[in-house]
This record gives structure tokens, C-alpha cells and sequence, in this order.
């Protein structure tokens, strides 16, 4: 199960350090290079909440086994691209696969353990496939200097073959008490929202203001559909699942934290890149310490948060993040890896492993057992969403635009702008953490993740 959400997390990063490769083979700017990485995010985190439904109904190792398969096909596909719209097409097909393997994966787990040895088992797979989100750039850099840009995807193909192999293995598990039909009004409104969401934020200087105005009154308008249609029963995204403070603060800690986390890598990369002169190794290699300290400490973190608690880590875990993104904030033409890179990233590193394994426990110990496939798909949709939204608006917020990622002045004052709002988010992330998980007594739920 690691093995294989890894991949999908492994796939949402390992593209940020090949962006300016891929975008001078394909000759493509940078609304085009934004679309390879969100078509991926967009599709997975559009249709998560579809996988996840279908997983619960017909079968969570079904859809798991169909969704691995799926990423291998889209994953030849994208290595054999010859245009950068041939690319974005293959990534969201890479995304529609993603979005029904992830979900599968924890809800297994969920499904397969004892209650109570559930923690640590979540918080193994919490740890490693962190870790994959972390050894994307690393794994990035060397394939692009090594092999070339295509191999990023092709090596895909094995480890899907490996995932296949081991799933004869998996016990399959299902919803049992599920009888309504699937949520199909639901599904195609929220892909629909998310989708002309992520366009507006990411064309939005390309339209008139008109246009532009006209999509977000239609965006809110699904946005209030779709919350309407989940209260219904048979929901993918049952409401009612909202109404425990646990499980809602912690999807909006998920958002404000997964949003920083991919805006701060896409630009990482890039500026250590173009304007400190790394080279895709080298850029790589500079955010190796986000994945050792995950890979060390990981489990170790899973088990002092069963002792003490989510709170405590998931506030303090964003808030160290955030000291390290200031710090990476006065990366330059001039910065030294030893005093402005590896500082900056440890700190990042630390915070991450505070607050990664914390935060799946509570989320999937706030829901029924009988919603695990449903309470996972939600927090990966809030996840990658976050991601998504992130690395399609902050370029345009920081002033970013057009070739400008392969300019080192422009680039610089956006990157530094970026990462300062990342801070930003990050603290957020950490303020909503101990105002949403502090005991009380008339929430059951923060009783029963406190105990």
C-alpha cells in the first residue's frame, strides 16, 4: 500500500525540479509548464472523492489494483510526449489513475489492522509516503541530468508492475452498510468547480475582467451546489462528517499546509535553478534533508503524538516549517547552500515530520470505520487541492509570468514574495491546529484523538 501511494505522491513533485527542462524541449512558457504539474493535481484531486466512493462500494482493492495499472499506462504515455499539450493531457490521465489508487490505499490499511495497533500502522504509511513527496526532487534531478526528463515517467512502469504483483497479497474490503447509487451529480459538479477554478487562477491575466468576474460568480455558484447535493444521502463528501470539529480543522490545517508545501518546492527548485545556477542534481540534491530527517524520524514522531496528542505537533510542526521558509526566502545569486539552503530546509524538514502522521490519525480517528475509504479520500482532495490552487496562483501573485522563470531578477523578487506568503500560510496552518483541536468535552471526537 506504501509502495503504491507513493508513487501518485511521488509523481505530484518529482516534475517541480524538470519544469525548466521540460519547458525548453517542449518550448513551453510558463502557463503551459504550471499545467503540466496542475493537470495531474487537478484530475487527482478532483476525482479523489470519486475514487474513494467507489472503493468503498465496489471494492477498495479493486479500484486500487485498477488505479495502479492505470498510472503505468499514463506513465508510458507521458515519457513519449511530444508537445507540451501532449504532455498535459497524459498527466491528467496520470491524475484520474492517482485519484483511484490513493484513497484505496489507507482505507485498506485501516481496514486490515486492529484499532488498536491503527496508529502506527497509518503512521508508517504516513512517514514513507512523505517520504516520496520529499525524494521528488532529488530522484528528479538525477534522472534529468542522468537520463532526461522522460525518465521521470518511465520509471513508473516497474514500480507498477511491483505494486501488482504484491496486491495478490492485499484482503479486499468494501462498505457493506453502502446501498444508495453513486453520487454522480455530486462528482461532476465538484470536478467542474475545481477545474474552472484552477483555470481562472492560472489564465486570469490572459482574460478580460469580465470573463474573469463571470467564472468566479459561476465558481461559487458550484461551490454552493455541490455542498448542497452532499447532503444528501449517499454523498461522496457526506456533510456530516464536517460536523466534527476534529475532522473539519484538521482538512483546513491539511489545505493552508499542503498548499504552502507545493508552492514552496515548485519555486524552490526553479530559483535554485535559474538564478543560484544549480543544476537539476544539484537543486535536487539541496532538499535531500527533507526527506532523510522523514525517513529517520517519521515513526518516531507517530509514536510521541500517540502519547501527547495531535494538537501539540500539528501546531508547532507548521510553525517551524514557516521559521524555515523565511530563512529559504534569501536564496540568491550569491546564497551558499551551507548558510542559506541546508538551515532553511532542516528546519522545514523538522516541522513536516512533526505534523505529517498526526495529522492522517486524526483525520481517519474523527470518522466512522465504515467511512475510512471516504474520511482518506476527503483529506488527499483537500491535500492535493491545496497543492493545486497553490502552484497555480502564486506566480501570478507574486508577479510572475510568461518567461519570467527564466529570468534571475524577476524570478528572484517573485520567489522571495512567494515563500514569505508560504510563511505565512504555514502559521496559519499551525493557529487553526490549536484553536480546532483543543479538548473539550461536549466533542466526543477530540476526546476520543486526545485518549
Amino acid at each position: 500500500m506504501i509502495l503504491g501511494s507513493g508513487i501518485a505522491m511521488l509523481d505530484g513533485t518529482v516534475v517541480n525540479i524538470a519544469a525548466r527542462t521540460i519547458g525548453e524541449d517542449l518550448d513551453a512558457g510558463l502557463a503551459s509548464v504550471q499545467w503540466v504539474l496542475n493537470g495531474y493535481l487537478l484530475s487527482m484531486a478532483a476525482l479523489i472523492l470519486v475514487g474513494s466512493s467507489l472503493g468503498d462500494r465496489h471494492g477498495r482493492r479493486l479500484m486500487y489494483v485498477v488505479g495502479v495499472g492505470a498510472f503505468g499506462v499514463a506513465s508510458v504515455l507521458c515519457a513519449f510526449a511530444q508537445n507540451a499539450e501532449q504532455l498535459i493531457a497524459f498527466r491528467v490521465l496520470q491524475g484520474v489513475a492517482a485519484a483511484l489508487l490513493t484513497p484505496g490505499s489507507l482505507a485498506l490499511i485501516q481496514a486490515s489492522f486492529r484499532p488498536e495497533d491503527r496508529p502506527a500502522a497509518i503512521g508508517s504509511w504516513a512517514g514513507i509516503s512523505g517520504v516520496a513527496t520529499a525524494i521528488g526532487p532529488f530522484l528528479g534531478g538525477f534522472l534529468v541530468e542522468h537520463a532526461g526528463w522522460r525518465w521521470i515517467f518511465a520509471i513508473n512502469v516497474p514500480l507498477c508492475l511491483a505494486v501488482l504483483w504484491l496486491s495478490r497479497y492485499v484482503p479486499e474490503s468494501r462498505d457493506e452498510e453502502e446501498t444508495a447509487p453513486f453520487d454522480v451529480p455530486g462528482a461532476l459538479v465538484g470536478t467542474f468547480a475545481l477545474g474552472l477554478l484552477t483555470y481562472l487562477l492560472t489564465s486570469w491575466r490572459d482574460i478580460s475582467s469580465g470573463i474573469a468576474l463571470a467564472g468566479v460568480v459561476v465558481v461559487l455558484g458550484a461551490c454552493v451546489a455541490f455542498v448542497l447535493l452532499e447532503r444528501r444521502p449517499g454523498a461522496m463528501a457526506p456533510v456530516e462528517l464536517f460536523a466534527s470539529r476534529v475532522f473539519t480543522a484538521a482538512n483546513l490545517m491539511t489545505f493552508l499546509v499542503y498548499g504552502a508545501l507545493g508552492a514552496v518546492l515548485f519555486l524552490l527548485v526553479l530559483q535554485l535553478q535559474v538564478t543560484s545556477g544549480y543544476t537539476p542534481l544539484e537543486a535536487g540534491v539541496s532538499t535531500l534533508p527533507l526527506t532523510v530527517v522523514m525517513l529517520l524520524f517519521s515513526s518516531r514522531a507517530a509514536v510521541m503524538a500517540a502519547r501527547t496528542g495531535p494538537r501539540f505537533p500539528m501546531t508547532f510542526g507548521p510553525l517551524v516549517c514557516a521559521v524555515g521558509v523565511v530563512l529559504l526566502a534569501f536564496i540568491d545569486a550569491d546564497a551558499s547552500y551551507v548558510v542559506h539552503v541546508f538551515p532553511g530546509m532542516l528546519l522545514f524538514a523538522i516541522g513536516l515530520t512533526m505534523l505529517v502522521s498526526p495529522l492522517t490519525t486524526a483525520v481517519l480517528a474523527a470518522a466512522p470505520d465504515r467511512h475510512a475509504g471516504v474520511a482518506s479520500g476527503i483529506n488527499n482532495a483537500v491535500a492535493r487541492a491545496g497543492s493545486l490552487l497553490a502552484v497555480a496562483a502564486f506566480p501570478a501573485l507574486v508577479g510572475l509570468s510568461g518567461a519570467d522563470y527564466q529570468d534571475p531578477v524577476a524570478l528572484t523578487d517573485g520567489f522571495r514574495n512567494g515563500q514569505l506568503l508560504c510563511a505565512g500560510l504555514l502559521a496559519a496552518g499551525g493557529i487553526v491546529s490549536w484553536i480546532g483541536l483543543r479538548p473539550d468535552v461536549d466533542d466526543p471526537d477530540a476526546e476520543k484523538i486526545e485518549a
